[in-house]
């Protein structure tokens, strides 16, 4: 039984990957000294881009049926 993702679920499931994408590569640029403010300035906003993109996940899953 494949489960079937409806057009708003789907958006949220992209719009949650799309921010962990950003969170990834804040992070990787971070680490390579690409972004100037150090690592851990970089890192701090990466972190907060994943916990975004996660939320976004939890409310879209929460919100399935509603």
């Amino acid at each position: 039984m494949a489960i079937q993702l409806t057009p708003p679920t789907k958006n949220v499931f992209h719009l949650s990957v799309f921010l962990a994408l950003i969170a990834l590569i804040l992070y990787l640029l971070g680490v390579f000294g690409v972004i100037e403010g150090g690592f851990a300035s970089v890192a701090h906003y990466a972190f907060w881009v994943a916990v975004l993109g996660w939320v976004v996940l939890v409310v879209g899953v929460g919100a399935k049926g509603l």
